[in-house]
């Protein structure tokens, strides 16, 4: 048994998720469930990041407070991520109290560090707008593209920026030219760490192929220090003193929630905080891949920092992005499909499955209503769902519901047991398209055996082989919902629920003479007719 941590981005708490967020975090949701089915101690810990600059834009722009606009979308998160299964064993907050204090403490432990210096810096002041600006309110070209952007990130070329560094800057509300003023803050020296980063780079040559470019960049391009300290007013104070009007940076407290959050969670499991994040066990990071510099460079920075030699990440699960019929997501201008509303339409699993069989693991990918429907038809319906129905329900109809006799197949007992180590390879090695692939190559060839051994004729002139056809029917269904457990939890539960197995990861097998219970449709077919309706609801919203 190991210990897993599985971390999960925190998803910004200014507006709603869509379905990019979505995409980018379920593979966090299986690989719990996956290494609980192996027996490993997993702690799958998130929640939403609720301080920061958007948030207090979103707070002005509705006369509200930031921590009714970040609870407000706090609930809907959890909302969404209990519909779709995600299993979170802690999903908080980092406005919350455990969270602000652990940060504090972690920080104040940081600034003993020779790492952490003073330094007068320039801050961002708008003579039109009479206020200090923070780094998302700074806008202008970025110095590495020379694309517009924000003062913190450029979206086009994925930089970390600081505002003072912006070519052009100007206020984003009122568009005025901005003048700087010195403002003395705490500084992270990030430059004195380029030849650790590196090495733990250099130990990571699996890490999927953005991960590694991103990482690689940062550091060829030279690591800059950066402030963990701003002048704001919405945030975690700073735990020193004369900095009593200061609060600390975002980046350098949102990444702790990791760690806050599984403090909480393995004191609540009677489990040592100091063994999770020891030498032992395995940690993996999920998110999309706008977030790669903030956990291969910022996070690890400050978990060296503090000195205590924490565990740095295993695994950086960073997907590429998801486009929305052939263009791309924009929340302001509403082409965006939201999550709260998809999970109130449409069953989890088959959005669970087609984020994943469809998902940006490797290079961008498209959601359109037209495949979402077709694969949900023909892939979940008319192949997994369909062998599971006509298989039970032919055994209701012509065998009074029992399991007909039958001895496990050698040969198929060692087709299932490959699957469990290959597909259990794959997931591990956060391979999850390739993982669901082999998984429906067994529900192909469960079809086809169904098709090929024609039990609807042996019936009547072999019913030994019949019922030996039956029989191995069953076995297969029963560990294919083991296996899609991860994946598809909802109907699984349901299928090996009706079987009286468990999600535990090895083959599984019924006894002969075992009674079916009543058994209903997994997957309902949807009807073509969504695609152009989803289509004009989405092309309304635009104008």
């Amino acid at each position: 048994m190991m210990n897993i941590l599985i971390g999960g981005a925190w998803p910004y708490a200014n507006g709603s998720l869509h379905i990019g967020h979505i995409a980018a975090l379920l593979p966090g949701d299986i690989l719990a469930r996956y290494h609980r089915s192996k027996g490993d101690e997993v702690f799958y810990v998130s929640g939403s990041d609720c301080h920061g600059t958007p948030i207090t834009i979103r707070a002005v722009q509705e006369n509200k407070s930031p921590g009714e606009i970040s609870d407000y979308y706090h609930k809907e998160f959890i909302e969404v991520f209990a519909k779709l299964g995600f299993s979170y064993d802690l999903y908080t907050k980092t406005s919350s109290k455990e969270h602000k204090e652990f940060v504090r403490d972690f920080h104040r432990k940081m600034y003993e560090s020779d790492l952490i210096y003073e330094k007068t810096a320039p801050q961002a002041f708008c003579p039109e707008c009479k206020k200090v600006l923070t780094d998302r309110l700074v806008v202008g070209v970025c110095p590495v593209c020379s694309e517009f952007t924000r003062g913190d990130q450029c979206d086009a070329c994925g930089s970390v920026l600081e505002p003072e560094l912006i070519l052009e800057p100007l206020c984003s509300e009122c568009r005025s030219s901005l003048v700087f003023t010195e403002s003395k803050q705490l500084y992270i020296a990030l430059s004195r760490l380029e030849k650790e980063l590196t090495e733990y780079l250099l130990k990571h040559p699996k890490w999927r192929k953005n991960a590694i470019a991103f990482t690689k960049r940062y550091l060829d391009e030279g690591l800059k220090d950066r402030a963990i300290t701003r002048d704001l007013e919405w945030g975690i104070e700073v735990p020193k003193e004369s900095y009593e009007n200061k609060k600390i940076y975002i980046w350098s407290e949102n990444v702790l929630g990791y760690l806050s959050a599984s403090h909480l969670a393995a004191k609540e499991r009677g489990v040592s905080f100091t063994d999770l994040w020891g030498d032992s066990g395995k940690h993996y990071y999920v998110h999309g891949k706008d977030n790669i510099p903030f956990h291969t460079i910022i996070l690890p920075a400050l978990l060296l920092a503090h000195g205590e030699q924490l565990h740095l990440p295993d695994e950086i699960v960073s997907s590429e992005y998801v486009t929305l019929e052939g263009k791309r997501i924009s929340t302001s201008h509403n082409w965006a499909i939201w999550a709260k509303d998809l999970v109130n339409r449409y069953h989890p699993d088959s959005l669970r499955y087609f984020f994943i069989a469809n998902g940006p693991e490797k290079r961008d990918t498209d959601f359109s209503w037209r495949e979402f429907v077709e694969r949900n038809n023909s892939e979940l319906v008319g192949a997994y769902g369909n062998f599971i129905n006509r298989t039970l329900a032919f055994i209701n109809k012509y065998f009074e519901g029992k399991v007909p006799d039958g001895v496990i197949d050698t040969t198929l007992q060692e087709k299932i047991k490959k699957a469990f180590d290959k597909v259990g390879e794959k997931i591990e090695r956060v391979q999850f398209k390739e993982a669901l692939e082999l998984i429906f190559d067994l529900v192909r060839f469960s079809n086809k055996y169904f098709d090929e051994n024609e039990p609807w004729k042996t019936r009547l002139s072999d019913i030994d082989r019949c019922n030996h056809t039956l029989y191995h029917c069953v076995q297969l269904i029963g560990n294919l919902a083991v296996l899609l457990h991860p994946f598809l939890p909802f109907s699984s539960e349901k299928v090996y629920g009706w079987l009286k197995l468990n999600p535990e990861w090895k083959p599984q097998y019924l006894n002969a003479g075992f009674t079916l219970p009543e058994i209903s449709i997994l997957f309902e077919r949807i009807d073509k007719g969504v695609i152009e309706e989803e289509l004009y609801k989405l092309h309304q919203k635009m104008e």
